[in-house]
């Protein structure tokens, strides 16, 4: 990013270039886990082993320069951008029809993480979010209880075990339908072993809003 922001009352953290140049994800796309898909149906990795969410939608890839948003975010403290990540978020068709959603709950962080960062950036992104949508924020009924190895540092096939029996929900959740909030979707691990513990509480549906989404090369 050129480091410019939206000029005299312009409410964007992005000058009109870098707007722009955000790598939004166009289709056709798997409507489970948002990676292209012919036609934009179901893709063969999510027939041949269901996940535990129901449906993704991602506004970004994670390339440049979206990229540099979420590690602003994340990494320097930038909470700005979470507000501004919102608003993309409601500005999105996908989001605004919402599939029924009834609450957003953010990803949580674990306490040893959340105290070395001094925020968990889902939460940032999913505060403004349900204040604009009218939607209840979930932000202190799921925790997560391991402090596992960074997902980044393992190869992908590590990934699922890494995160196993992560998170706790401590309430109940009978017939909901709920969007979970997070910034990066890589193989999509985490949010998977989070769905498996919201659908033991009872949860009817599980959808996923990411900021951005790995694509495979």
């Amino acid at each position: 990013m050129c480091g410019a922001a939206g000029g005299p009352g312009h409410d964007s953290l992005l000058c009109a270039g870098c707007e722009q140049e955000l790598p939004r994800l166009a289709g056709p796309l798997c409507p489970v886990c948002a990676l292209p898909a012919a036609d934009g149906a179901v893709c063969g990795a999510c027939l041949k082993e269901p996940p535990h969410f129901d449906a993704t939608h991602a506004l970004f890839a994670y390339a440049f320069p979206a990229e540099h948003l979420v590690q602003g975010l994340k990494y320097q403290g930038r909470l700005p951008l979470a507000g501004f990540l919102a608003g993309i978020f409601v500005d999105s068709l996908a989001v605004r029809t919402g599939c029924g959603i009834d609450c957003v709950v953010p990803l949580p962080l674990h306490r040893l993480r959340l105290k070395e960062r001094g925020f968990n950036q889902s939460l940032e992104i999913a505060r403004p979010l349900a204040r604009q949508l009218r939607l209840p924020l979930l932000d202190s009924a799921c925790t997560r209880e391991l402090d596992t190895a960074p997902q980044a540092s393992l190869p992908w096939k590590s990934r699922s075990g890494n995160v196993r029996g992560a998170f706790h929900c401590g309430i109940d959740l009978p017939g909901k339908s709920i969007a979970v909030v997070d910034d990066v979707m890589t193989t999509g691990a985490t949010l998977n072993e989070f769905a498996r513990t919201l659908k033991k509480h009872g949860a009817a549906r599980v959808t996923n809003w990411v900021v951005a989404r790995t694509l495979k090369s």
